[in-house]
C-alpha cells in the first residue's frame, strides 16, 4: 500500500464557537490561517513531491490546502465533505440542549441516526469510505485535505484493532496521519 496523508482542515470561526459545521461552507478564521502557515514548513518535511492532492472542495479545505502546499494541482471530491448535522447546523451544544430532538439525537445512536434534516455517521462514513477507496485505487501516494469526521470515519475503519472510537480519532485542525502498510502515526 502506497502512503496515504490524512490531513484535517485548519480553524474555522464555527470551530472556535464550538458549533456544529458540516455542510456550511465556511472559510478559515485568521487565526486558522495563521495556525497552518506555522505548520507549512513541517508537512514540507514530511509531504514528498509528486502525491496525488485531493480536497473535499470545501472552501476550508481548499485553503488549506494552498496554505500548506501552495498552488498544487488537486482533486476535489464531495464525498469527502463533513457530516451534514441538518436542523442542528451552526448551532452550539448551549443553543441545543433544551431541544427535545437535539437531546433524543445526542443521546441515541447518532452513528445510525440522522440530525433532522441531516445525514447519519454512518451515511458519512459510507460515502468517505467509496472515495477512499477510488483514491487508493490510483497506487500513488496521496494527500487527502478534508474534515475531522471524515478523518475519523476512516481511521476507524481501517484500524479497528485500536479500539478507538471515531471522537478519539478526529484530529486537532491542521493535524492528522500518515497511513503505512504497517500502521500510522501523527503528522505533522
Amino acid at each position: 500500500m502506497s502512503r496515504l496523508f490524512l490531513i484535517r482542515h485548519g480553524r474555522t470561526r464555527a470551530n472556535e464557537a464550538h458549533l456544529y459545521c458540516g455542510s456550511t461552507d465556511l472559510p478559515l478564521s485568521p487565526e486558522g490561517r495563521q495556525a497552518l502557515l506555522a505548520l507549512r514548513p513541517r508537512y514540507s518535511g514530511c509531504i514528498p513531491s509528486g502525491c496525488l492532492y485531493i480536497t473535499s472542495g470545501m472552501i476550508r479545505t481548499e485553503q488549506t490546502m494552498e496554505l500548506l502546499f501552495g498552488p498544487a494541482a488537486h482533486l476535489q471530491d464531495p464525498r469527502l465533505r463533513e457530516i451534514d448535522f441538518g436542523a442542528f447546523e451552526m448551532h452550539s451544544y448551549e443553543q441545543l440542549k433544551d431541544d427535545p430532538a437535539y437531546q433524543a439525537w445526542l443521546s441515541g445512536d447518532n452513528t445510525a441516526n440522522p440530525a433532522p434534516g441531516g445525514e447519519s455517521g454512518r451515511q458519512m462514513a459510507a460515502r468517505a469510505w467509496a472515495a477512499f477507496v477510488d483514491a487508493r485505487r490510483t497506487g500513488q501516494e496521496t494527500v487527502i485535505v478534508t474534515h475531522g469526521g471524515v478523518i475519523a470515519a476512516l481511521m476507524e475503519r481501517l484500524f479497528p484493532e485500536a479500539g478507538k472510537n471515531r471522537y478519539q480519532w478526529q484530529p486537532a485542525p491542521g493535524m492528522g496521519y500518515l497511513v503505512e502498510e504497517d500502521g500510522f502515526r501523527p503528522i505533522p
